[in-house]
């Protein structure tokens, strides 16, 4: 069945923004109850999620499917988890950018060059994965990692047209197929950002936005440690600091801005934060909540489970079988943080992802035979067919929830 098109506008006028995410939220209830498995042109393969038929006639189908921008990071011997996880995340709509920092050895990033510029497979027919080849160093809690972060962009800005970037790292791990996240993407307004944020940065104004940091990494080609000066600064009054989670969903729009920039605000802040401790965790926040185009845009979510300690510690728990349930009922299209190989990662291959060792996720662009072909996605269809699963409710309930326009509102940059 061919999908038809309702374009939605890429940059909404902020004053409309609420009402278009009132309708959209309406639309997203309406379609999903009725029409879940719409996007599959072949007989439904799940028979848990009818096909329903009637009053065809008045459907006027799915809005346009949108395409995400993925930046994949790692370190030395994080090889094997970078190719897992584009496996794991992988659809042929979307671009994919990996790089393993200038920790890891030639040849493991030799080998996943290699992987990516297949000359037979599905990699080799979309061409939407690539390898940084010219790695960066990047240092723990430095400015070098968001420099990175900066750099993915550009290429990925260069490389196609996409609505929405998506960073994650070799300890992450997607919980739930590609063809349920564009999905319920699709009804959603592009300009949208996901990023944790808050101006109430309580301990880390003394600890992250007073101290002045060096970073050794940027003049230096061997990975040390950041070092800090003996001086303390005053907080900034010509813009506010607002800070949280390292991990985002941007919009082009935004991205396009912040690496372009026609206003200077991109630029004076990525100097601010050139000696700011862990500047990925409040870059982005900091120049979307000070820029009146932007900031009412902003869900207070970066769309990951991650559990902490209690008192937290520097770094969140590692997710484990036990913890399956939880995350998977949360709705978070993102997990993290796994152990290499952990049990879990084969528990969310099994019975969400509908993958096996070394297969791409299933999704509705692979017609292979499951039984007959080693990987169904061998043999694939058009990229535009999306067969959601059941778990593109859960992950349905959660977008509601942070659009509700009460909690919307009060969860912006304030």
């Amino acid at each position: 069945m061919k999908r038809s098109h309702i374009h939605l506008p890429r940059c909404l006028t902020r004053k409309w923004l609420i009402p278009v995410l009132f309708t959209s939220t309406i639309s997203l209830i309406s379609l999903l109850i009725t029409t879940l498995p719409h996007h599959n042109p072949n007989p439904n393969p799940n028979p848990s999620i009818p096909i329903s038929d009637s009053n065809s006639n008045l459907r006027t189908g799915p809005p346009e499917l949108p395409r995400f921008a993925y930046y994949l990071s790692g370190g030395a011997g994080d090889g094997p988890r970078l190719k897992r996880l584009l496996q794991a995340a992988y659809h042929p709509r979307n671009f994919y950018l990996l790089h393993l920092d200038l920790e890891a050895s030639d040849a493991e990033r030799l080998e996943l060059a290699r992987y990516a510029r297949a000359e037979e497979g599905v990699l080799r027919k979309f061409r939407n994965v690539m390898v940084v080849g010219k790695a960066n160093l990047v240092t723990y809690k430095g400015p070098t990692a968001i420099a990175c972060t900066l750099h993915a962009v550009a290429i990925l800005l260069r490389k196609g047209r996409w609505d929405w970037f998506v960073n994650l790292s070799a300890s992450d791990y997607p919980l739930v197929p590609q063809d349920d996240l564009l999905h319920i993407f699709s009804y959603l307004p592009r300009d949208l950002n996901f990023l944790e944020h808050t101006s109430n940065i309580g301990w880390k104004e003394f600890q992250r936005g007073r101290p002045i940091i060096v970073d050794p990494g940027l003049y230096h080609s061997k990975k040390s440690v950041v070092f800090g000066a003996k001086e303390k600064r005053s907080l900034p009054a010509s813009f506010k600091l607002f800070m949280g989670s390292e991990w985002v969903v941007l919009s082009r729009s935004f991205l396009e801005f912040s690496i372009w920039g026609w206003d200077n605000l991109p630029r004076t802040l990525l100097m601010y934060y050139t000696n700011f401790m862990s500047p990925q965790e409040g870059y982005f926040h900091t120049v979307i909540c000070n820029h009146k185009d932007y900031q009412n845009t902003t869900v207070n979510h970066d769309l990951h489970y991650i559990r902490w300690d209690d008192p937290p510690k520097q770094q969140p728990m590692n997710l484990t079988l036990g913890h399956f349930d939880e995350m998977i009922q949360s709705g978070a299209p993102f997990a993290r943080n796994f152990v290499k190989d952990d049990p879990v990662l084969d528990k969310i291959d099994e019975e969400i992802l509908g993958r096996s060792d070394g297969q791409f996720t299933l999704g509705g662009w692979c017609v292979g035979n499951s039984a007959r072909d080693n990987d169904p996605c061998v043999v694939h269809g058009s990229p535009n067919a999306v067969r959601p699963s059941v778990s593109s409710r859960r992950l349905e309930k959660l977008i509601l929830k942070l659009l509700d326009s009460e909690n919307f509102r009060t969860k912006q940059c304030n």
